[in-house]
C-alpha cells in the first residue's frame, strides 16, 4: 500500500481548508451549484457532541432526482432551499476525521461508516441528504440525532477491507434487500377501527368471524354498513363484552372515521371498491369475502399499495378471518418458481436480478425485460452465464419488438409468474404485468408512484386465485445491517452494480445521466480525488489502464480497483 492510500484510510491526511459542496437551491437541475459548479464553504466545526465525518463515495440515486424535480415540494424538504440549500447524497462511505471530546471513549480517527438515511428524532425525519447536508461533500457534521435517535446510532461501522463503493452501495443495495422481507398482517389489527360491509353480501352465505374479536386482540372501534342482521347482533354482543364502540354508517363515502385499518366486503363490486378504498389508514387491508367475480377490473391506487402498504387480501370462505389468515402475505420469491422483473436493465433492477441468482432458494426461470437494448445486453453479459451455471433458465426481452416480445412471452400467459418485480413506475405495464400472476402470485410493485396514481387491476383474483400485490422500497437499520453483514461477507457483492465513477465535480453530470438513465448500473461520485470526469467503468481501459487491469473480466468494479483509482487519484 502507497503511503498516500495509506494515510487516507487511516486519516492520517490533512484536512482541507475548505469544504466543497454541491448546493441545490430549488427545483431543476439548473439550481444545482454556482454556475454548474460545485462551491467551496468554511470547513465544518464539530463540538463536544459531534463528529466530523469525511465523505469518502457516494452513491447517485434516482430518489435524488425526485429532489431535483420537486423541490420545496417534496415531502422531506421542510425549508426554504434559496437561503438553506439542500446538500444531496444519502448513499454513504465515510471516515471519521474529527471526534468531540465527550465522544473520546466511543470513536477514534479513522473509523468507518456507512449510514441508515432515514433518520428520526421524536417521530420527527432528519433525512441525510435531505434534512441534514448529504454525501455531495467533502466533509460534514455529525451530530445527536445520528449518534442517538429513535432507533439509536445510525452510523454502521465497516470493515477496514470493505471497499468504499461497497459500502456506500449497501444502503440501496438494502432496499432490494428489504423488499424480499416485507410482512403483512394475517387478522384484524388490534386496536384499530374496522369497518364491515355487506351491502352486497350473499344470503346464501352465513357470515362468522373466527377471530380478531378476542380479549386479547379486538378492534377499538366498529363501523357496519348493511350487515346480515345475525352477524350485526353477534358483533354488537361481542363488542358489548370488549368495551367496544359500535356505530351503524349509511354514507359509504362519509364515514364517522377518517381512516380505518380494516375494511371488510361481503360481496361487492368494483366501484364499492373504489368508493369506501380511500379511507384506508396507512398498513390498512381491505378483505374481499366473495365468490363472485367483480364486474370489472377495480382502478387502485398503486402509489399508496407502495408507501402507505395498503393491501387487498380475500377469500371464498365465509368465514372473515380466513381472508386474512389463509393465504399470508409471501414477499420472498418462490423458489424454484418463475420470477419476472419488470424494468430489469436499470440500477436497482439489476441488483434484484443479480440477488435472485445469488440467493439460496431462487427461481427456476427469470424473465428481464426493459425497454433499452443496451441495458439488455450489459444484463445478459452480465448474468447470464451465471444464471445457466445456476440452472436457472434466464430469459431477456424488450417490449418495444413487439413480434419477438408476444412470441417469447407467450409461453407465460397460462403457466404465469410466482413473483413478479416492478421497477418501471408506469400504470399501464403494473396493469398489463398483473395479468400474468399464476394462482397464488405475489407482485411487488417495488418502483414508487406518487400516491393517488391509479393502475386498473383484476382484484377478482384476489379471491379467486389467491394473488397479492404489494410495495415498499425503503429499507430500515436492520436491513442495512443485514445488507451490510451479506456484503462483507461475500453473500452479495454491491461492487457490481457500479457502472461509472467520477470525483465530486463530476456530480452535476452524474446526476443528469441518472436522470436520463444513461448507464445500466449505478453512478458513485468520490469526493476526495482529484478532477476525474464522470467514465464508465468499461473505458478505464483507456484512461487509467492499470485500474482497469484491477477490474474483474474487464468490467466489473472492485476493492483492487478502488484502491488503485485512489493510488492515482487522491490529491
Amino acid at each position: 500500500m502507497t503511503d498516500k492510500l495509506n494515510e487516507f484510510k487511516t486519516a492520517e491526511t490533512p484536512l482541507a481548508q475548505k469544504n466543497q459542496v454541491w448546493p441545490l437551491y430549488g427545483a431543476g437541475l439548473e439550481n444545482l451549484g454556482d454556475h454548474d459548479q460545485v462551491i467551496e464553504v468554511p470547513m465544518p466545526r464539530h463540538g463536544p457532541d459531534e463528529l466530523l465525518v469525511r465523505h469518502d463515495a457516494t452513491g447517485l440515486c434516482f430518489s435524488d432526482i425526485k429532489v431535483i424535480r420537486l423541490g420545496e415540494e417534496h415531502p422531506r424538504i421542510y425549508r426554504d432551499m434559496a437561503s438553506d440549500p439542500v446538500v444531496l447524497g444519502h448513499e454513504i462511505a465515510m471516515t471519521v476525521v474529527g471526534v468531540g471530546e465527550n465522544l473520546a471513549d466511543e470513536y477514534e480517527i479513522g473509523d468507518r461508516f456507512t449510514i441508515q438515511a432515514d433518520i428520526f428524532v421524536d417521530g420527527v425525519g432528519y433525512a441525510y441528504g435531505y434534512e441534514i447536508q448529504g454525501g455531495l461533500s467533502e466533509y460534514t457534521v455529525i451530530d445527536q440525532r445520528i449518534l442517538n435517535g429513535d432507533e439509536g446510532n445510525y452510523l454502521l461501522p465497516v470493515k477496514d477491507t470493505t471497499g468504499y463503493a461497497e459500502s456506500a452501495l449497501t444502503e440501496p443495495w438494502a432496499c432490494v434487500t428489504a423488499a424480499y422481507g416485507l410482512t403483512y398482517r394475517t387478522s384484524i389489527k388490534p386496536d384499530g377501527v374496522l369497518w364491515i360491509i355487506g351491502s352486497h353480501a350473499n344470503p346464501q352465505h352465513t357470515y362468522s368471524l373466527s377471530a380478531g374479536f378476542e380479549q386479547w386482540s379486538h378492534p377499538t372501534r366498529v363501523l357496519l354498513t348493511n350487515v346480515p342482521d345475525y352477524l350485526a347482533e353477534w358483533v354488537k354482543a361481542r363488542a358489548e363484552e370488549l368495551d367496544v364502540t359500535v356505530t351503524e354508517v349509511s354514507d359509504l363515502s362519509d364515514p364517522p372515521v377518517a381512516q380505518v385499518d380494516d375494511i371488510i366486503l361481503l360481496g361487492g363490486d368494483a366501484e364499492l371498491i373504489e368508493t369506501v378504498s380511500p379511507h384506508l389508514a396507512d398498513f390498512g387491508t381491505v378483505a374481499l369475502v366473495m365468490d363472485r367475480a367483480l364486474d370489472r377490473p377495480v382502478n387502485v391506487d398503486i402509489g399508496r399499495v407502495h408507501y402507505n402498504r395498503w393491501l387487498y387480501v380475500g377469500g371464498k370462505d365465509p368465514d372473515i378471518a380466513s381472508a386474512y389468515s389463509d393465504m399470508p402475505v409471501r414477499s420472498s420469491l418462490r423458489p424454484g418458481g418463475r420470477a419476472w422483473f419488470v424494468g430489469a436493465g436499470g440500477p436497482m433492477g439489476r441488483m434484484h436480478v443479480q440477488r435472485a441468482i445469488q440467493v439460496d432458494g431462487g427461481p427456476g426461470v427469470i424473465l428481464c425485460t426493459d425497454v433499452s437494448d443496451v441495458r439488455l445486453a450489459d444484463l445478459e453479459e452480465s448474468f447470464r452465464g451465471e444464471a445457466e451455471e445456476m440452472g436457472i433458465e434466464f430469459i431477456c426481452l424488450n417490449p418495444m419488438e413487439k413480434e419477438a416480445y408476444a412470441e417469447g412471452i407467450a409461453p407465460f400467459k397460462e403457466q404465469g409468474f410466482d413473483d413478479i418485480v416492478v421497477m418501471a413506475p408506469v400504470p399501464f405495464v403494473i396493469s398489463d404485468a398483473a395479468n400474468y400472476l399464476a394462482d397464488e402470485g405475489v407482485m411487488n410493485i417495488f418502483a414508487g408512484v406518487a400516491r393517488g396514481t391509479e393502475a386498473s387491476l383484476e382484484l377478482s383474483d384476489i379471491f379467486m386465485r389467491d394473488v397479492r400485490i404489494i410495495g415498499h422500497s425503503a429499507s430500515s437499520i436492520d436491513d442495512l445491517r443485514l445488507m451490510l453483514d451479506q456484503a462483507e461477507s461475500g453473500v452479495l457483492s454491491p461492487n457490481r452494480s457500479v457502472a461509472a465513477i467520477g470525483s465530486l465535480s463530476a456530480a452535476k453530470d452524474g446526476l443528469q445521466a441518472v436522470k436520463d438513465q444513461v448507464f445500466p448500473g449505478k453512478v458513485v461520485i468520490y469526493p476526495q480525488i482529484k478532477e476525474f470526469p464522470l467514465t464508465p467503468v468499461p473505458e478505464l481501459k483507456d484512461k487509467l489502464p492499470s485500474v482497469y487491469a484491477a477490474l474483474k473480466d474487464g468490467r466489473i468494479w472492485t476493492v483492487e480497483a478502488e484502491e488503485e483509482f485512489l493510488r492515482q487519484m487522491l490529491p
